[in-house]
């Protein structure tokens, strides 16, 4: 049982590893077969690698491959693609901003308009119970 669950083991890891597809070495094929990727963005990255020689990191790739930005070289990370063997970069990507994160900033303004108006509202009924209690 233990040496099944080894194999077992030895099997999902060398799956793991065979897997990744290093963008300094891969040919179009290989980078096609990358969720993502296809035949123009890996002639892309294959016409740049000639070009400028092996890319150093992601952040690399993503700045001399046209059309291939930060949140691409994310996706294609996550789907095995690797530069120089490793799946992380060596300068952090920067964050990029959707709209949906950036939708609760812009719903603060409203909140302190309705916030502004309630209280205008209850001022407006104190000073009424006010001016019905002096009568």
């Amino acid at each position: 049982m233990l040496n099944k669950l080894l194999l077992g083991l030895a099997g999902v890891l060398f799956a793991a590893f065979a897997w990744a597809v290093d963008v300094n070495t891969a040919s179009q094929a290989e980078l096609e077969s990358i969720k993502g990727i296809g035949p123009k963005t890996a002639a892309a990255i294959i016409a740049e690698r000639k070009k400028g020689g092996s890319f150093k990191n992601t952040q690399d790739l993503a700045d001399r491959v046209k059309g291939v930005g930060n949140t691409n070289v994310e996706k294609f990370k996550a789907a095995g693609l690797t530069v120089a063997g490793e799946k992380s970069s060596a300068a952090p990507a920067e964050k990029v901003t959707t709209k949906k994160e950036a939708k609760p900033a812009d719903k603060a303004p409203v909140a302190a308009k309705d916030e502004k108006k309630t209280s205008e509202k209850d001022s407006k009924k104190k000073t009424k119970k006010d001016a019905d209690k002096s009568k």
